[in-house]
């Protein structure tokens, strides 16, 4: 555990323990928390689910569990986030991406070349920045609980090696349901086209879609290395994932329940970012061993001089742009 994720677990743990006082702490009604995954079973996201159901059963005394539902067994993503702010759905992982359209403090964390390193995004995280951000959904109907890692985000298509501007004029490519993402694209040369999650294979292989971008294990998970084999290291973006949960669901949990789900979140936070690790190495090696071609030698440069304008158009809010500043000095 690091200091900032430590010094951040005992500010909250505090918080706690003083809503327990002031508001009681009688046992809740047991009850069975309805918990949402875009992701198969296996994923490191979905595991961590698991885990988190196992802690927070053992630290209730079975009272309170989770039922998992992962596969999109409960809808796309732009769907369960819907559902989860009408009370319908519990806890959901998300990527912070789609939330960007009523939280505007998650859009930052989709901002292009933002981050310098994967080290640098989880020292933000498990900071008073990462805790912000977290406070700041809550206005919408759904309480920030803990954030995933989902790795760097890179470009794959079918037609060719992405390594300047120019290779990736004119591709057509999936991007996620968001204004931002639509955004960055066109400024890249691409044609942004937003597709749900699950219907990226049948855009791939009809050629609705010359390819996507996504982080090794869902480009590898997903068989997209099959239909898209050209994979450039981009790494754009390190948008994280986010486990939510319902403001209705929040409020009908005692404070001391409270701080047993946001400890579990936590928890399973930690335990997601070391499968997800194994889980980056071992797609890497699959997506070689299936012949995909990795091109390594990316312009970055000119592509983050492409984002000037994006970044011109965004930062128009001075709170935005102080949480940026912020992000970049955060050594």
């Amino acid at each position: 555990m690091t200091a900032n994720f430590a010094r951040l677990h005992r500010i909250f743990l505090i918080w706690g323990i003083a809503a327990s006082l002031i508001g009681g702490s009688g046992p809740a009604s047991a009850r069975s928390f309805r918990a949402a995954d875009t992701q198969a079973e296996d994923y490191p996201t979905v595991q961590a689910l698991v885990h988190m159901d196992k802690i927070v059963q053992e630290r209730t005394g079975g009272r309170h569990r989770l039922q998992i539902f992962h596969s999109r067994q409960l809808g796309e993503e732009k769907e369960t986030i819907e559902q989860t702010r009408a009370g319908a759905i519990d806890l959901n992982r998300v990527n912070v991406a789609p939330l960007a359209s009523f939280v505007p403090e998650a859009n930052v964390l989709v901002l292009p070349f933002l981050f310098r390193s994967v080290d640098h995004l989880h020292r933000v995280l498990e900071g008073a920045i990462g805790a912000e951000i977290l406070n700041s959904f809550a206005p919408s109907g759904v309480v920030g609980l803990a954030f995933y890692d989902s790795g760097a985000r890179s470009i794959y298509n079918s037609v060719r090696p992405v390594r300047k501007l120019d290779d990736l004029k004119g591709l057509r490519i999936r991007i996620q349901q968001s204004e931002l993402m639509s955004e960055m694209f066109k400024a890249l040369g691409a044609n942004p086209i937003p597709l749900p999650y699950g219907q990226v294979m049948t855009g791939l292989s009809t050629q609705l879609i010359d390819g996507a971008e996504n982080n090794w294990p869902s480009y590898v998970m997903t068989g997209h290395y099959r239909a898209a084999s050209y994979y450039s290291l981009t790494e754009h973006t390190m948008s994280p994932e986010v486990l939510v949960m319902s403001e209705k669901a929040w409020s009908g949990l005692s404070p001391a329940d409270q701080q047993i789900f946001r400890e579990a979140a936590w928890e399973s936070s930690r335990y997601m970012r070391e499968q997800w690790r194994l889980w980056e190495e071992r797609s890497k090696r699959e997506a070689q061993l299936g012949g995909v071609t990795v091109a390594e030698d990316v312009d970055r440069k000119a592509f983050e001089r492409a984002m000037t304008s994006l970044y011109d158009r965004f930062l128009t809010d001075p709170k935005i742009k102080s949480l940026v500043d912020r992000i970049r000095e955060t050594p």
